[in-house]
């Protein structure tokens, strides 16, 4: 049984480069549904792999590719009747009988219904359902943590300004009053880094609609990369009072949409080009790193030493057996202060809390 959960781990494994949304929780999804079939029938094997780690119409044929070349078969090309039937069925699976009604219209959004979509995995949402989800977080307005600035205000206690002090006294001609001041505040910079690559497309949109609503309450203090392979900045186009605009403005501006993830090189170009002193660095990643593991953490060392907090921010740390076993995570962990859930509305809002807290 180990050797066939290491073989089917590492076919899941393929897919994610292939931008198949093959998460870890439908890769534990099909090794449940082998437990009840003949392993040693192909058929069997394929039609339990495409219904359980297959999100969509769109992952079929990529599916269908990955399969014969990770087994070593070819298959004939399906009918579009079992097509079809199978996209009804993963549709079925995604709404978990949540979607609405049969009319295919939208159930109302009532409060428990949204209670249960805060807590769900965005990547096993219906499209209507993400979007309600994602309308939600439009709505997030969390707070900052402040960090004290160089500049000065007046103030009714504090160090004595001299200056003031000294100028009131010549126009008076004596000392009247005694001014004060204190240093002014101004909220911590984030810079934010989102993992665009193919195993975290399932997760991309919300984590770039997250990264919205951070632009959107603090747009001086507030950096967004995208990072796959390559650093794309999108703090810009982020800016855009509209999320679906920013949004679409942001997908005309990345060139590596489903691709690996080479985020040491990124890291270290970012770190030759720009500074993270004293800010919160949020990396938004599943840890799939297709680079050098050790010149990701020589180059997570080297941010560390700069920012304030590194804050991961895993959307498969949301699960309970979730363990940090990707060369990518374990090269990261020494030199995390966070390793946080990404994977739902109310890990997001927690994460907001978080960064007003920090």
């Amino acid at each position: 049984m180990d050797e066939l959960a290491a073989t089917m781990t590492g076919f899941a494994r393929t897919l994610r480069a292939a931008g198949v949304a093959a998460d870890h929780e439908r890769t534990q999804s099909l090794l449940r549904a082998l437990d009840h079939l003949d392993v040693t029938d192909p058929d069997e094997v394929y039609w339990a792999g495409r219904l359980t780690l297959c999100a969509g119409p769109d992952d079929l044929p990529r599916y269908d590719r990955c399969f014969a070349a990770y087994f070593g078969g070819t298959r004939a090309a399906l009918s579009r009747t079992a097509t079809t039937s199978v996209t009804r069925h993963l549709a079925e699976r995604q709404g978990d009988g949540e979607s609405g009604d049969d009319d295919g219209t939208p159930a109302p959004a009532t409060a428990s219904r949204i209670e249960v979509l805060r807590h769900r995995d965005v990547a096993r949402l219906t499209e209507a359902e993400r979007a309600e989800v994602h309308r939600m977080m439009a709505l997030l307005r969390g707070g900052r943590a402040r960090r004290r600035s160089r500049r000065f205000e007046s103030a009714h206690r504090g160090v004595l300004d001299q200056r003031r002090t000294i100028r009131d006294a010549l126009r008076k001609g004596e000392v009247a009053r005694l001014r004060h001041r204190r240093h002014t505040t101004r909220p911590r910079t984030v810079v934010m880094f989102v993992d665009v690559s193919g195993s975290m497309a399932p997760y991309a949109e919300t984590l770039l609609r997250f990264a919205h609503a951070l632009v959107r309450n603090e747009p001086r203090a507030t950096r967004v990369y995208s990072v796959g392979t390559r650093l794309t900045p999108v703090t810009a186009e982020l800016r855009h009072r509209d999320p679906g605009t920013a949004l679409n403005e942001v997908s005309k501006v990345i060139p590596d949409w489903s691709g690996g993830t080479r985020l040491g090189e990124e890291l270290k170009e970012y770190l030759a080009r720009f500074s993270a002193r004293g800010a919160i660095v949020l990396i938004a990643s599943d840890g799939w790193e297709r680079g050098d593991p050790e010149l990701l953490g020589a180059q997570l060392a080297r941010l560390a030493r700069q920012a304030y907090r590194v804050i991961w921010v895993n959307p498969h740390k949301g699960y309970a057996d979730y363990q940090p076993l990707t060369g990518g995570m374990r090269a990261a962990l020494p030199y995390l202060d966070d390793l946080v859930a990404g994977h739902s509305l109310a890990a997001f809002e927690q994460l907001s809390e978080r960064l007003a807290h920090a």
